[in-house]
């Protein structure tokens, strides 16, 4: 009977890590667009003002995102 216990607890450890995967995932996507749309609403001269040139734009939200 422990053997059985031992393995529910494994999976039920494996599906709460794959939900909190895809809730980070889910996080991190959201938060890329949020960045991407705010700075694509700036004007040439407001992203001028932060020193960003509108190219950089995906970058710097893909590194919000994913790389913090």
């Amino acid at each position: 009977m422990a053997y059985i216990s031992a393995v529910n607890t494994g999976i039920a450890d494996r599906v709460r890590a794959v939900i909190a995967d895809v809730l980070d995932r889910a996080t991190r996507r959201k938060l890329y667009r949020t960045t991407m749309e705010e700075l694509n609403n700036l004007s040439g001269r407001e992203l001028a003002d932060l020193g960003i040139h509108r190219s950089e734009i995906k970058r710097l939200a893909y590194e919000a995102a994913y790389l913090n």
